[in-house]
């Protein structure tokens, strides 16, 4: 099975930076994805062309800090912006009204944040979101506009990795498994057939074999919420496994 384990949030605090390089210096990350808009994005940008072996997405947001579109060109997006000018948050994305114009709007702003991660000279492996927003299926076009746009071949697939304390219902199985072929059936697309965090990963995959070829393992590194994560993380979780792994990056995918 082939195993990628990809750390999100890159430059979105210098803690978060510090803890991400010190694991890829150990050789426990294989991948990153960076957070354009983030407070630190220009310094782990800077380390990460010290490592070319370790893949680096973009982590497409619309949830948190300041937009780097113009005021002027933001439009309907506008509104989903808080006092401070950043974004307000994952609940009032997710209850947005679709529209042409604001799905326009979306799509200028995530342009801006591909073109700024490569405008610091990140060659540019795979997308993925921050707050999984680029699974909502409303917001599916803009995601094949940004592939299309770019050429970018490669995107983080929807969490379908479960252990038993977390059940989900068929329906959204199915939903799932819907979202997840039409990703790879239009604009053809290359991503993992699995995609869970590394703890759920580890309870699942000590009890059976996984039915699947390649899995993605998100983790959290440097965040106070994660650190029971990151704690495995640097443990020797990999003898839980049953599987044979074999840790690969986006660019070997």
């Amino acid at each position: 099975m082939k195993v990628i384990v990809n750390a999100d949030d890159c430059g979105i605090s210098n803690e978060v930076n510090e803890a991400i390089f010190e694991l890829i210096q150990t050789g426990r990350l294989t991948s990153v994805s960076l957070i354009a808009n983030g407070p630190s994005i220009k310094e782990a940008a800077s380390k990460l062309r010290d490592f070319p072996k370790v893949s680096k997405g973009v982590h497409l947001n619309l949830t948190e800090f300041i937009p780097l579109t113009t005021s002027e060109n933001l439009g309907p997006l506008r509104v989903y912006l808080n006092e401070e000018g950043g974004f307000c948050g994952e609940q009032h994305l997710r209850s947005l009204t679709i529209t042409p114009p604001l799905l326009n709007a979306i799509f200028i702003e995530l342009s801006s944040q591909i073109d700024a991660v490569m405008a610091m000279g990140i060659h540019v492996s795979h997308l993925d979101s921050h707050n999984h927003i680029h699974t909502i299926p409303g917001l599916f076009p803009v995601l094949k506009r940004l592939q299309r746009h770019f050429g970018i071949r490669k995107v983080r697939t929807t969490w379908n990795i479960f252990p038993p304390g977390k059940p989900i219902s068929w329906g959204s199985r199915l939903k799932k498994q819907m979202w997840h072929l039409a990703l790879r059936h239009y604009y053809s697309t290359v991503t993992t057939d699995g995609f869970t965090s590394l703890a759920d990963f580890v309870e699942v995959a000590s009890t059976k074999i996984l039915p699947f070829k390649s899995v993605e393992l998100m983790v959290h590194p440097g965040h106070s919420d994660f650190t029971e994560e990151t704690n495995l993380l640097h443990s020797n979780w990999q003898s839980k496994v049953l599987a044979r792994m074999d840790f690969v990056s986006y660019e070997s995918l």
